[in-house]
């Protein structure tokens, strides 16, 4: 098979990224095109994506790749966070940049959402996890606020779906990204008409959903143009970046969980059918759509937006740290002095997280962390204890033992994470890849033009491209007793 050429844009919370995969039939290699940072703005009291900037950054990377490595891209594929969407007017003009998922004007919203359609029903109807930044319950404040946005919206698409429709002119809804709205039905894989009727919500404004992997369409012959490149084709990835992740788990046998770590930390299984249950509900977990028709069934953990957070906040006051200089400070600080629950609600989006950090360890009676190491320590710490928490009930609901944790994604760079994180749930974790999104997104590609047929077989190209690296339990007594109190938080 002659070497294929796919380019992958992969959006985060902090980063977004341009990145370009050589497919030779058998392995797989990445090489950067392009990257740039997906900063958020804010105007007056509202937190915005940069919608504008993002989308000429990939015409950026796009023009790059095609200088670096020619016209003969087999396709593009674009994955970014869930929830988040812009609205579309008449004449398909953007009716202002799209809100951040955490803008504070979502405060409060699940306890209106609840009080006109109770949670129960919500989940049931959905199978989603109840978080305050879920598209639903934007779409409720947008309502709540009487937008005149949401008055003129003819259209509502997706983060990567309003890019792709810039690249193409054709409005489409992938799947993966469409289920962590909590407005689709897991059951029949179509939107949740008779919720959205309870809210009084537009449903008229929701596109047609595809399936992962889909061909989208060409290359607008202007951004063609602009780019120096012919007309592409567009395709479909998991455009929810955790559905690329997962496909690049490199995992041979069902017997795993999975964590893709990064900003946030999405740890959970694949499943054939969505689980829904009130127990399910009560400890909030979630099922969205996975690439080859699987279920993601996962937990939502703040991941490293702590640490993400603590560095911003000495920035701010003038101290400049490494990710790597704050991961030895960590190393070298005492254990288990101060725990957080990683996801109470005043870590989603705090003025000042060491100041939180702090605050929830002077308010649980705890010794507050007394230095930059101890900040950290207690943030991997804590969220290697909400590994375990979650451990726990992903055996419960799944009726079984899971041996072997795959964690995957940026987050495997900090060796400190995976070790405590073997550590805390005694179980064997294996790291790797680190640009598991961006290898997801690839793949997807690939299949899509036909070149990988399965699940099975874009995983075994994963394990024959990349090296992984593995970590056992160690002190494992000492982490019991840690999970004893962690769990009184």
């Amino acid at each position: 098979m002659a070497e294929a050429k796919y380019l992958a844009f992969d959006l985060g919370a902090e980063s977004g990224r341009g990145v370009i995969g050589f497919f030779d039939g058998v392995r797989l290699r990445l090489e950067d095109a392009h990257r740039f940072a997906s900063t958020p703005v804010r105007l007056v009291d509202t937190l915005h994506w940069d919608i504008l900037r993002l989308f000429s950054e990939l015409k950026q990377g796009l023009g790059k790749a095609v200088v670096t490595h020619g016209k003969d891209f087999d396709a593009i594929g674009v994955d970014t966070w869930g929830v988040d969407f812009g609205l579309l007017g008449r004449g398909d003009v953007l009716l202002g940049n799209p809100r951040h998922y955490r803008d504070h004007a979502n405060d409060g919203i699940l306890e209106t959402a609840f009080g006109i359609v109770p949670a129960d029903r919500i989940f049931d109807r959905t199978g989603i996890q109840f978080m305050q930044i879920n598209s639903l319950f934007q779409l409720l404040v947008l309502q709540r606020q009487n937008s005149p946005l949401l008055e003129a919206a003819q259209t509502l698409l997706f983060i990567p779906d309003l890019l792709n429709f810039w690249f193409t002119g054709v409005k489409t809804t992938e799947f993966s990204i469409a289920s962590t709205s909590q407005m689709i039905d897991p059951r029949t894989r179509h939107w949740a008409g008779d919720l959205l009727a309870d809210f009084q919500l537009p449903a008229n404004l929701l596109t047609d959903i595809v399936s992962t992997g889909t061909h989208i369409g060409n290359l607008r012959a202007d951004i063609a143009a602009e780019c120096g490149c012919g007309p592409i084709n567009v395709i479909a990835p998991g455009e929810h970046d955790t559905a690329s992740a997962i496909v690049a788990v490199p995992a041979s046998s069902s017997d795993y969980a999975y964590i893709s770590s990064g900003t946030w930390s999405l740890m959970g299984i694949e499943t054939d059918v969505p689980r829904i249950s009130p127990s399910i509900q009560a400890a909030n977990f979630t099922n969205e759509g996975g690439a080859f028709g699987t279920v993601r069934f996962l937990k939502n953990i703040m991941g490293l937006w702590l640490v993400q957070e603590c560095r911003r906040s000495w920035a701010r006051q003038g101290t400049e740290h490494s990710y790597s200089d704050l991961t030895r400070m960590a190393e070298l600080a005492p254990g288990f002095v101060s725990l957080i629950d990683p996801d109470d609600p005043v870590f989603l989006a705090p003025t000042d997280m060491v100041t939180a950090i702090r605050d929830f360890c002077l308010r649980t009676g705890q010794t507050p962390p007394a230095d930059t190491g101890a900040t950290i320590r207690c943030c991997l710490e804590s969220l290697a204890l909400k590994y375990r928490w979650t451990l726990g009930k992903l055996e419960e609901f799944g009726g079984r033992r899971i041996e072997t944790i795959h964690i995957v994604g940026g987050g495997t760079q900090n060796r400190l994470l995976c070790q405590l994180a073997a550590n805390a749930m005694n179980r064997t974790v294996i790291a790797g890849p680190v640009e598991a999104t961006a290898i997801g997104n690839v793949l997807m590609q690939a299949y899509g033009r036909g070149r990988i047929g399965s699940l099975e077989q874009a995983r075994e190209i994963v394990r024959r491209s990349f090296t992984l690296e593995t970590y056992l339990p160690q002190e494992t007594a000492a982490w019991d007793t840690a999970y004893e109190r962690f769990q009184l938080l």
